[in-house]
């Protein structure tokens, strides 16, 4: 991965977890200029983990729809 072909950004991580969506805004991410691929450093996976697992309340919460492709 070349640097000059990514970018420092602070993105929005979406992941499904015990069957709820779980949204982590503001991560500190590389981006890939082209593709828009996102790579995290250890310390950043490390803290999504530690969220995701924690029960502190969420900053907000928000509401979304959910479709069946196949329907």
């Amino acid at each position: 991965m070349s640097k000059a072909t990514t970018l420092d950004r602070l993105v929005t991580y979406s992941i499904q977890h015990d069957g709820r969506l779980i949204v982590i805004e503001n991560v500190p991410a590389r981006v890939h200029v082209e593709t828009g691929e996102q790579f995290f450093s250890s310390q950043t996976v490390e803290r999504i983990h530690e969220i995701i697992q924690s029960q502190r309340k969420p900053a907000r919460t928000i509401s979304t729809p959910v479709y069946d492709f196949a329907a």
